[in-house]
């Protein structure tokens, strides 16, 4: 308890509380649609994006969390076009978009101000990168996600599970399918000041595939994954902040440290 008491002294640590719960709560309820539909990937090309956009941003001194969530948003809406229309799997997609994202942020970096404080913490995550200004901007991003989620609820769970017979009962799959990227989008951006653009990925997959090790039902597996996201993150700032560690690297330590216990518990059962 003293310990928490002490963390909560410091304004930087509040901030990175406040937004890594709501970051955290958003990743995980998209991840099990997003694992389900084996597009999980997304989150990691997505980050990549969001990095190259952060570089050029920082290069020509424009803020970055207002240069990159329009810039990642177009980015998923190609990505699930592309999809869609059979031009690319989505597999490959991905990972040609991701690859070429991060050649380009690298090359603009290096041709401008060098590998910065700035951006170094857009790439391995900072909870030191959060100013007044981007709080409020991503717990209000935060409460749209999650809001458009609860009410796009019975089409997403449609949509997630059978694509066929969703369009069938009329249900928008196409639109749905835009909705689930652009809030994974701005989801992946909101995050990635804390993870960074190599860890933001873990926050929308590990939650999900630890909660699919014990439970079956769709709305189980999303009670489950918000749930394990949010303590899970909160250890692992605890963690970091009592051992000195990047936090990015604490919080999937102790998500991979769940998964493998969830794991074994699934195994012990069978």
């Amino acid at each position: 308890m003293d310990i928490i008491v002490q963390m909560m002294s410091y304004s930087f640590i509040v901030r990175a509380f406040i937004v890594g719960i709501l970051v955290s709560l958003c990743a995980a309820l998209l991840g099990v649609s997003l694992v389900l539909k084996q597009y999980s990937m997304i989150g990691d090309g997505l980050s990549h994006v969001s990095y190259g956009a952060l570089s050029i941003a920082v290069a020509c001194g424009i803020a970055p969390l207002k240069l990159s969530i329009p810039v990642v948003i177009a980015a998923a809406f190609v990505l699930l076009r592309m999809n869609e229309n059979g031009m690319m799997k989505s597999d490959a997609a991905i990972a040609a978009m991701s690859a070429s994202a991060l050649a380009i942020g690298v090359t603009v970096t290096s041709f401008t101000t060098g590998m910065t404080t700035d951006v170094c913490s857009y790439m391995f995550g900072s909870i030191l990168a959060m100013s007044q200004e981007d709080v409020v901007l991503s717990v209000i991003l935060s409460a749209v996600v999650l809001i458009l989620f609860i009410f796009c609820y019975n089409s997403i769970f449609a949509v997630t599970f059978d694509e066929n017979f969703a369009r069938a009962t009329g249900v928008k799959v196409s639109f749905y399918n835009t909705v689930i990227s652009v809030l994974t989008a701005v989801t992946i951006v909101l995050g990635m000041q804390m993870m960074g653009a190599m860890l933001i990925s873990s926050l929308v997959i590990f939650p999900a595939l630890s909660s699919m090790r014990l439970f079956k039902s769709f709305k189980s597996v999303m009670v489950s994954s918000g749930i394990l996201a949010v303590v899970c993150f909160c250890i692992g700032i605890t963690i970091s902040y009592i051992y000195s560690v990047p936090a990015g690297a604490s919080i999937v330590i102790v998500n991979l440290c769940v998964f493998i216990v969830f794991f074994l518990i699934q195994k012990l059962k069978l």
